[in-house]
């Protein structure tokens, strides 16, 4: 069920499917809910599947307002508070693990758990920074649209590319939604984001980590040191894989997302 949230300016779409306790599933950039689709599919028949699209994805818009991590983790609680949910359990993936540690940093009691999908909480090197500075300025100078198709076909390891060709194709189409201006307002967003490694070592709640050894967007050697920061940790560390464990490996995210959430529920 698709639902839409007027907040002054800014409209707010997301979708529910499923019943039983609330697990929200907060996207990446360059993406929307659809990026879900298979846990959609495996995890409803147990769990109320709460799935945002960000500002200027799906449905919702981007206002005149500074874009920034922290605002879109209270988008996310103003989603919650529209569905009356006091307590959840939060995913995101790449960009959408840096709007799951900011909730995580703002909203501490309303989570029991959460979970970071190829992603880090680490802040941008400086090298990083320029390498999204120069992404911007490509946007500019070109469509958001040449961009995506330029550069969603990275984030997958080889072997995927080669063999579910369409599927890359699917997500590059999906990407005809974004705006120049949406595309540049994330990466500055992610250029400005802190460090939020505190957040992982004063976490009070169990933590979930899903990399792929093939990552060239987040690195998985930074992302395993992390996982000795939460003091209870779930590790997952997939070969094969780059940074799209949705699709790339669907079954062995879904499984270990149910163990995650049976462990923390039961």
């Amino acid at each position: 069920m698709q639902k839409i949230i007027e907040t002054g300016s800014t409209q707010l779409s997301y979708n529910i499917y499923g019943k039983g306790f609330p697990v929200v599933l907060v996207h990446g950039f360059g993406e929307d809910g659809r990026i879900w689709k298979n846990q959609i599919n495996y995890l409803q028949s147990n769990f109320q599947l709460i799935i945002p699209d960000l500002r200027e994805s799906g449905q919702s818009t981007l206002n005149d307002e500074l874009l920034s991590i922290e605002s879109m983790a209270d988008d996310v609680q103003q989603i919650l508070d529209a569905e009356n949910i006091s307590q959840c359990i939060l995913f995101g993936h790449s960009m959408g693990g840096y709007i799951t540690l900011a909730f995580a940093e703002k909203y501490p009691g309303t989570l029991k758990a959460f979970g970071l999908v190829h992603s880090t909480a680490y802040a941008d090197s400086e090298e990083k920074k320029e390498a999204r500075k120069k992404s911007i300025d490509f946007i500019k100078e070109h469509t958001a649209f040449e961009f995506v198709k330029a550069t969603i076909p990275n984030l997958f390891s080889e072997q995927f590319k080669a063999n579910q060709k369409e599927q890359v194709d699917e997500l590059i189409e999906q990407g005809k939604q974004f705006s120049k201006e949406a595309l540049i307002a994330y990466y500055e967003a992610m250029i400005a984001r802190p460090d939020r490694t505190a957040v992982l070592k004063n976490a009070a709640v169990p933590v979930f980590f899903f990399i792929g050894e093939e990552d060239k967007a987040v690195n998985p050697a930074d992302a395993v040191s992390q996982t000795s920061l939460p003091s209870i940790c779930s590790a997952n560390i997939v070969s094969g894989i780059a940074h799209m464990g949705m699709l790339e490996a669907a079954d062995e995210l879904n499984h270990s997302m149910e163990a995650f959430l049976s462990f923390i529920l039961s």
